[in-house]
């Protein structure tokens, strides 16, 4: 993909928060060049509109927040991971309530929704991030590191003392088709035993066996089981590429993780920033010309068929 990319018609779609329990109606609206990605709160007196960067994380307890005080949504990565799945890098997201619909716990059903409304091109060439130097980030024990590589590549490892999940890891090389089949269905994942914490905290009010994968102490607890065997780790991989596009470009680099969240990605994305000497910005057009300049053989080589 060389140009910037719009959704094609607006579009609306609804469901609830899954830890906010609240009803809450999202509006997809197509924007023109250079607009990124906007949150506008409409339930909201001011409808204060809030951009999807890095640099405006909040709260990141079990989901990754934008903005700051009353003027907040929760819960954006999964949209967020949709997007970046499929190009889309500029578009006005309207929502009347403070938290992004969880619909099934994956991405997918954002991906089905951006692909039936349709996604265009803009005039104006994609930027890309790419990255120079190593940088790492270390939290409790969790730490995530990017470094150099031609395309987008991740590679997590998640571990946890249940025997359902253990140790997983996976590698996986970004590109649309394999994001769609690969990542975009894997859904998130809560223990019961944690259930009545998280309510107390205000959170997972919402959650159900109908939007996340729930466990005892043994087992998966829904009817359908996992629609992978490594559900867990891919499911991880779409977190990780949801917050890490708030780097706001298409990322060039290898992104390492073990046992990370959200906070370890935000920290991540706020290093990266902080340090311009790791990384360059480049138009996708620029790339596309100094890769066919590097590859042009010279004349008195060329044979003739």
């Amino acid at each position: 993909m060389i140009n910037q990319r719009t959704i094609a018609s607006s579009a609306e779609v609804t469901g609830i928060g899954i830890h906010s329990g609240k009803k809450v109606k999202l509006k997809l609206i197509p924007e023109d060049v250079d607009k990124g990605i906007t949150f506008v709160r409409v339930d909201l007196p001011h409808k204060p509109e809030i951009k999807a960067n890095a640099l405006n994380v909040g709260a990141t307890e079990n989901n990754t927040m934008l903005g700051e005080g009353r003027d907040v949504v929760h819960t954006v990565e999964h949209l967020i991971s949709a997007l970046y799945g499929l190009g889309v890098d500029n578009i006005r997201i309207e929502i009347d309530g403070p938290e992004v619909p969880i619909m099934d716990g994956s991405s997918v059903s954002f991906i089905f929704l951006l692909k039936e409304i349709g996604i265009r091109n803009l005039n104006k060439s994609k930027k890309f991030l790419i990255i120079k130097e190593p940088v790492v980030v270390e939290h409790e024990g969790k730490w995530a590191k990017i470094e150099p590589a031609k395309v987008l590549k991740i590679k997590s490892t998640i571990v946890f003392a249940h025997p359902a999940i253990k140790v997983q890891a996976k590698e996986f090389e970004f590109n649309c088709e394999a994001y769609v089949k690969e990542i975009s269905r894997a859904r998130t994942f809560g223990f019961m035993k944690d259930v009545a914490l998280l309510k107390r905290k205000g959170l997972a009010k919402g959650a159900s066996l109908d939007n996340a994968i729930a466990l005892d102490d043994f087992k998966v607890l829904n009817d359908q089981g996992l629609r992978f065997k490594d559900e867990f780790i891919r499911h991880k991989i779409l977190d990780t590429i949801g917050d890490l596009a708030l780097l706001g470009h298409e990322i060039a680099g290898k992104i390492t993780t073990y046992k990370s969240g959200h906070l370890v990605h935000n920290l991540l994305c706020r290093k990266i920033l902080a340090n311009p000497n790791c990384y360059e910005v480049c138009s996708a057009r620029e790339i596309s010309k100094a890769a066919e300049k590097s590859f042009q053989l010279p004349a008195d080589v060329l044979v003739p068929v």
